[in-house]
């Protein structure tokens, strides 16, 4: 790490750490970018510093405003919650980059003034054509040939209609900085050019606009996708000037962030479904889960604790402890963490998550009915210990809040009946018939069923009730048989076996 005295990295630590996510609004968030807000959040949640969000939202052929407001939405969704920034202002805003051209444009004069960027009027066809001329490689790049023009070389530019890029000196040593995932990195002198950080039209582009809002809001703590990896020297090198010029006092830290892998080790791309963070919620994950999940995508609790608590998280994350390597997305093992903390949801809460996802499926209405608040209570504890997901929701539990005759029997669960439903089906709305309606309970109805067809029949518990299952349910898979049965009560079990005698006769 730099111990150059003019240009130290920050030492900031606890309270004093500022750390920051800074987006640009293009198309639905994905799940790596997510992971990097919440491993910022976290590490100024550990610390007791500050997360800060802003949005990088300059270019106007790509960012939407429909991708901002996701954005927010995703962030909330997760209760990544943010102490300044977009909505919630601060000392350094605007925090939108399209607000803040007026405080760009003073910085770059005073660069310009300080001699640190100067005017470059080059085009690519010029610099290739220069590096052919000198024996080089003509793909090169630029050689800062332009440090030194003259008034009357600009002039002449001018004069053809040119309008200058600004770039910025790079330093002519090496650019050493500590990764806090990845360890001392260097980049040689001389491995990078001189580079544009304004456009000739005026636009100030991303590897100069970035490092100034960090510098104004005294981001500490810089932590990002390993994909910018090889930014981070020109950022650096820009830092340097900023300092000079008095606009800060100190380098952030840099720690760049492992890439998530989809299938076959590749990089997870916005095409792959798994990126897409709101599919996610659409099939049923919580907050909760998804957050447990995504944090494993470079770091652990423990090596030998997968399930733990966003508080947990907290108290014990460290960007230091974060793995350089390539981290997988394993949708099998995200559902199963998500099921994990599903469970552990209190019984009223998780019913209440599930009413969305039965009222989009048309089960219910919002808000629920009288009656189908009572069907609900009754029938969410059923499904708690069985589902990953609550999208799952809708299929286990619809056919308790349906009338029998709109019941619609999967074809798989046909195919799956036994030889002799009609004999299993017969022997019990028989025996069923006999329990008073007073009595009615999933106890009851058990062991009467019990000792009608496992004693009675001699059947295998699995033949005996299979036909049952999909008698009440439609499906080979429901929430439990007894207690369905007790929620539809005496008369609409009932008529759910005599239904399915008719659908499927002997």
């Amino acid at each position: 790490m730099s111990t150059t005295p003019a240009h130290p990295f920050s030492t900031a630590t606890g309270t004093d750490v500022r750390v920051r996510f800074c987006p640009s609004p293009t198309g639905t968030p994905h799940v790596g970018l997510v992971r990097t807000a919440m491993f910022n959040w976290a590490y100024a949640r550990h610390t007791g510093g500050k997360f800060i969000f802003r949005v990088e939202d300059t270019d106007p052929a790509r960012d939407t405003e429909e991708s901002f407001v996701q954005l927010l939405e995703a962030l909330r969704w997760l209760r990544l919650d943010w102490d300044e920034g977009v909505d919630t202002g601060g000392p350094h805003g605007p925090y939108r980059q399209s607000q803040r051209y007026d405080i760009y444009r003073d910085v770059i004069a005073r660069l310009t003034e300080s001699g640190h960027i100067y005017e470059s009027f080059a085009t690519g066809e010029e610099i290739e054509a220069r590096n052919v001329s000198l024996g080089r490689d003509a793909k090169l790049g630029y050689d800062n040939f332009e440090r030194d023009l003259t008034d009357a070389q600009k002039a002449a530019y001018r004069a053809e209609g040119r309008s200058p890029a600004l770039r910025l000196k790079v330093p002519t040593e090496d650019i050493t900085f500590d990764d806090l995932v990845r360890g001392e990195i260097t980049f040689p002198a001389g491995s990078f050019s001189d580079f544009v950080v304004v456009r000739p039209n005026g636009h100030p582009l991303y590897p100069f606009v970035n490092p100034v809002d960090d510098a104004l809001m005294g981001v500490t703590h810089v932590l990002r996708g390993e994909d910018l990896l090889s930014s981070t020297p020109r950022q650096i090198a820009l830092y340097h000037a900023l300092i000079e010029i008095g606009l800060t006092d100190f380098v952030p830290r840099f720690g760049h962030l492992p890439y998530v892998m989809g299938d076959k080790n590749k990089k997870l791309s916005k095409r792959d479904p798994e990126s897409n963070l709101f599919l996610h919620r659409e099939r049923g994950f919580i907050p909760e889960g998804l957050v447990n999940y995504l944090s494993l995508l470079g770091w652990s609790l423990s090596h030998d604790r997968d399930v733990f608590s966003i508080e947990e998280m907290v108290a014990a994350f460290d960007v230091v402890d974060v793995n350089p390597n390539p981290a997988r997305f394993d949708l099998k093992k995200a559902e199963s963490i998500n099921g994990d903390h599903i469970r552990l949801l209190e019984p009223a809460d998780f019913a209440a998550r599930l009413v969305p996802y039965l009222a989009a499926a048309g089960i219910v209405t919002e808000p629920l009915t009288d009656a189908e608040r009572a069907i609900l209570d009754a029938g969410a504890p059923l499904i708690q210990e069985r589902i990953a997901l609550l999208g799952e929701a809708p299929g286990m539990l619809g056919s308790l809040f349906i009338a029998g005759d709109a019941l619609v029997h999967e074809a798989d669960a046909l195919a799956s009946l036994p030889a002799n439903t009609a004999e299993i089906l017969a022997a019990s709305s028989a025996a069923l018939r006999d329990i008073p309606e007073a009595d009615w309970a999933h106890e009851l109805v058990h062991t009467t069923l019990a000792a009608t067809l496992i004693e009675g029949l001699g059947l295998k518990p699995r033949i005996a009730f299979g036909p049952l299952r999909v008698a009440v349910s439609g499906r080979k898979v429901s929430p439990p048989l007894f207690e369905s049965m007790e929620i539809l009560g005496k008369t609409e079990s009932l008529a759910r076996l005599d239904r399915l005698a008719v659908v499927k006769p002997a």
